[in-house]
């Protein structure tokens, strides 16, 4: 596979991404045109923030199937498209995290103690405080607006400075606020208006954009202090530029600017404001770090593994991840059960988590459960990014539901498949770390561990059947790891699984349905 690296990483990730069989281009300078020309060539591309990847972008990208975004932010990126081409998208929101808090740090005190201003004057030969003075941080009020990763980092920072924390964040847990000893305010107004100092820390999003603007600056205590190391346009420039000019607010350090990389700003030409060019994650170690991850990342996925950063899938932590690998590995196999074992278009899936497992976070298993499904009867792409695109897309009804532990198993899959004709089941479990087990097939009870290779027959329970099948086997040179047969009370026919060492020929498939009282005899690949 190709990888094209567009935009500069630390050289640590080049060389992660030169030690497998990948095909690593670095072309840092191309114009749009010549990107475009390029693109169709490659599996994944690696930017920053200044390529855009949009539906014209994506149209040209036939092979790609990662986007890896060294940074945080992915407002460069058109995820819609990316979700319906199976295309992951993935970032590193943890890479640059103290880098972004300590800038905040800095920004802050540069701008209330005139440092740059001051260093200013000196340079220009004039020894003078005159307008310098500036405000002590101790026993002052602190509003942080998102305590997410960045934010909960600068609010532990300004602990130290004897500073009182609020915060408005209305994703965030009130245990959060609290173990970051912050105290919560319901509503940005009432941050406003108590804090002496505001610092952002929020994604831009279509809620973000903007949040702080006229109405919220007049509701300020006058003399308010402003820092945004976020994202340009959170706090809108010209109303900060006003509030600055009526003197609501004293001063600003921003890093981040609407229209970056143009300067067209008007806090531009504010002596009252200090002003960086997107310095945020620019240190050595943020640099090593986005690198790194940025290409270990595209890794995974090349490889076709969960990754934990992937922005158009459910947020998991790596641990979490490492905890439910079994058990995405257990859905996928259930998922690709189905239309092997039978024929008739998916109307509706309904997917039950028992026990332990519905503690965890099923989204992502119920995708890997999707994947399965389609990946065995539809030839373009599917895996966790797509899944349910495609099955909103087929009109497949997908039901997620979760129960406390019943019967036998500490924790249980159920997948209850409804088609035109029939309702049909299928269920496992894994016992202790990796263990897994299919445990239920359309009613029928099973201890079946998964194998490459898998022979479901359905007969007539009479005697001979199993003679039957394993001589065609043998004569066939196909080895039987293990079978199991189960049958239900007053039924006529048994279910058989067999675990075999290579594929079952299409010759051998034949005749085993041909014997007297087989009713369907199918192979199963995992």
């Amino acid at each position: 596979m190709k990888v094209l690296v567009a935009e500069k990483i630390a050289q640590e990730g080049i060389d992660l991404l030169n030690q497998g069989d990948l095909t690593v281009d670095i072309k840092l300078d191309l114009t749009r045109e010549q990107l475009l020309e390029i693109i169709p060539e490659y599996d994944a591309i690696v930017v920053r923030s200044v390529t855009k990847i949009n539906e014209e972008f994506y149209e040209r990208a036939t092979n790609l199937k990662v986007v890896g975004r060294a940074g945080t932010g992915v407002d460069n990126i058109e995820m819609e498209g990316a979700t319906i081409r199976g295309i992951i998208v993935v970032n590193t929101p943890a890479a640059n995290n103290v880098s972004a808090a300590e800038h905040t740090i800095g920004l802050l005190l540069s701008s209330i103690r005139n440092i740059a201003r001051g260093n200013q004057r000196i340079k220009d030969r004039a020894w003078s405080r005159e307008g310098l003075k500036g405000v002590e941080l101790q026993g002052k009020v602190m509003g942080i607006v998102g305590l997410g990763r960045i934010g909960s980092l600068v609010a532990t920072r300004l602990q130290a400075f004897g500073m009182k924390l609020i915060g408005y964040d209305p994703y965030i847990t009130d245990a959060r606020f609290e173990r970051f000893g912050v105290t919560r305010k319901e509503n940005l107004e009432d941050l406003m208006q108590e804090a002496d100092f505001i610092t952002v820390h929020t994604p831009k999003t279509e809620e973000t954009f903007g949040m702080i603007g006229d109405e919220q600056f007049k509701q300020a205590k006058k003399g308010l202090r402003v820092v945004n190391c976020a994202r340009g346009g959170i706090i809108n420039e010209e109303a900060l530029d006003r509030a600055i000019k009526e003197g609501i607010v004293a001063s600003a350090g921003i890093d981040v600017l609407v229209n970056e990389p143009n300067t067209t700003s008007p806090l531009l030409d504010l002596d009252n404001v200090v002003l960086t060019p997107h310095l945020g994650a620019d240190t050595l170690e943020a640099q090593y770090n986005v690198g790194t991850m940025v290409a270990h990342e595209v890794v995974q996925a090349l490889n076709g593994e969960m990754v934990p950063n992937a922005v158009n899938l459910p947020t998991l932590h790596a641990s979490e991840l490492h905890a439910m690998s079994a058990y995405l590995k257990l859905g996928e196999i259930l998922g690709k059960m189905y239309h092997q074992l039978e024929k008739d278009p998916v109307e509706k899936i309904e997917i039950i988590y028992s026990g332990e497992i519905a503690k965890l976070e099923t989204t992502v298993i119920t995708l890997s459960i999707l994947k399965g499904l389609f990946e065995t009867i539809l030839k373009e792409r599917v895996n966790y990014v797509n899944a349910q695109v495609i099955a909103n897309n087929r009109g497949v009804d997908v039901v997620e539901s979760k129960e406390s532990a019943q019967g036998k198993y500490l924790n249980l899959i159920k997948l209850i498949i409804t088609s035109k004709e029939k309702t049909y089941t299928l269920a496992g479990t894994v016992f202790g770390k990796d263990e897994i087990r299919l445990v239920e097939v359309d009613g029928y009870e099973f201890d079946l561990a998964p194998s490459p290779h898998i022979l479901a027959v359905m007969n007539l329970d009479k005697p001979g059947m199993i003679g039957q099948i394993g001589t065609l086997l043998g004569v066939n040179k196909i080895n039987i790891a293990t079978m199991q047969v189960s049958r239900k009370k007053d039924k006529e026919w048994a279910m058989m699984f067999l675990a075999v060492d290579s594929e079952v020929p299409k010759e051998s498939l034949k005749l085993i349905n041909g014997l007297d009282g087989m009713a369907n005899a199918r192979t199963i690949k995992m």
